[in-house]
């Protein structure tokens, strides 16, 4: 790595991800540690120029607080003790801040504002040929941004050592799969394997009801329709990943609990057979869509909506059934359609619906009706750690519910979602 790097390390602050994105926006690369590194964990780090030590209410567990080590604290490198122990509290005013940052950062560490997208791409082209060799690497493919990316970075590391292989499970939006035919197929010209897989993942979800086991059964699945294409190829020895920093992060730390765990972090097998490239899992997600622009991916692509990894799998809460999944795709469908027409599409972060598994009374031509609700859901975010709803014109969320309720089968209710993150996640599950 050819960036100078800040090391913050976890004593129980929530503030760790908005910590290191702050020292990055800086132009100086940060990354968070557990506290209890240990000396040679620390010295095999590249560029190492400080240390901070962040406390906060999570630092005790188990009725202990934790604390790093005295070989840490005299490693000879800059210490900043950042409301550790009640010391040197951070600042409130933000000004002041980002002053007292940039002093420790620069001033006291001497490190060098060289973090930049285009040494990013170059150090993991490096480290990508240099962990791969001349072995093939397979791509879970989704067409979603982080995906592309890899996808992206992995052509301009290795080129056709690269196979991609986009599985359809059935939790795609409309119209998806083909779109990522068409797009990576035939226009960017990358070798792509499509897996109708629909019929094997709704059969191994059918009656499953908890979040976390569903992202589990997914993400399981998906590495054994992995395994089963690795073996009708030569020299498939690792597995590429669209892994982001959140994605780790909210899988939980030794003193932040799991938000939930992403189908590619806490859902991995335990005997996975290959070995993971995931040369985005240290980018917050504004940072990979700013790799994806350094990369020349058009703009289509780069700032296309976040999806999740178990796709719809997680906006059609409890147990799955086609017809009330069909729901969600349908009316996904007619949400994105409307945004476009309003000239909100590329202007709201995410937005989508949700189908829960409960139904109310309601009234469709003089009858009585027993049917689902579908929540709309529409926010904005810079890194997905945190999150604000976007105020959509009443008039428009009364037009979208007049589609949905008249042309989605099993629906007659609409409601818009409030909450930002916190108290709420961006998805439902």
């Amino acid at each position: 790595m050819k960036q100078d790097m800040i090391v913050i390390l976890d004593l129980g602050s929530e503030e760790n991800p908005r910590l290191a994105r702050e020292i990055r926006s800086l132009g100086v690369y940060s990354e968070i540690h557990p506290h209890d590194l240990t000396m040679e964990e620390l010295k095999a780090l590249p560029n190492v120029k400080g240390l901070i030590l962040n406390g906060g209410p999570n630092r005790v567990v188990d009725g202990v607080t934790i604390d790093v080590s005295a070989d840490l604290l005299h490693c000879g490198l800059p210490v900043l003790c950042a409301d550790h122990k009640g010391e040197a509290p951070w600042p409130a005013d933000e000004t002041d801040r980002k002053k007292a940052l940039s002093d420790f950062v620069f001033h006291t560490c001497g490190a060098e504002a060289n973090w930049t997208m285009d040494n990013f791409i170059a150090d993991q082209v490096e480290l990508i040929r240099r962990q791969v060799g001349d072995q093939k690497v397979l791509l879970a493919l989704s067409g979603g941004v982080d995906s592309s990316v890899v996808a992206a970075l992995l052509i301009k590391a290795i080129g056709k050592q690269l196979t991609c292989v986009h599985v359809n499970h059935g939790l795609l939006r409309k119209g998806e799969p083909e779109q990522v035919i068409e797009v990576f197929r035939h226009q960017m010209d990358a070798n792509l394997v499509y897996v109708d897989a629909v019929d094997r993942f709704l059969d191994k979800l059918a009656g499953v009801d908890d979040p976390e086991r569903k992202r589990k059964i997914i993400g399981a699945e998906f590495i054994r329709v992995f395994e089963e294409e690795a073996r009708k190829l030569d020299g498939i020895r690792f597995l590429g990943q669209g892994t982001i920093y959140p994605d780790i992060i909210e899988s939980g730390t030794k003193t932040v609990k799991a938000v939930k765990s992403h189908h590619n972090v806490g859902g991995l097998p335990e005997d996975l057979d290959f070995a993971l490239v995931e040369p985005l899992k240290m980018l917050f997600k504004d940072e990979v869509r700013a790799c994806g622009k350094a990369l020349g991916l058009p703009d289509s692509m780069v700032y296309r909506q976040p999806f999740p990894g178990p796709g719809l799998g997680v906006r059609c809460l409890g147990a799955i059934t086609r017809d009330r999944l069909e729901a969600v795709r349908e009316s996904d469908a007619i949400l994105r359609e409307e945004f476009a027409n309003a000239g909100l599409e590329g202007k709201v972060w995410q937005y989508f619906t949700v189908v829960p598994d409960f139904k109310s009374v309601g009234v469709r031509d003089g009858v009585r009706t027993f049917d689902w609700p579908v929540i709309l859901r529409a926010v904005n975010t810079v890194d997905a750690m945190t999150a604000t709803v976007e105020d959509v014109p009443f008039s428009l969320l009364q037009r979208i519910t007049r589609r949905i309720t008249s042309e989605v089968a099993g629906v007659n209710r609409c409601l818009y979602d409030l909450t930002p993150k916190p108290s709420g996640t961006i998805e439902w599950e």
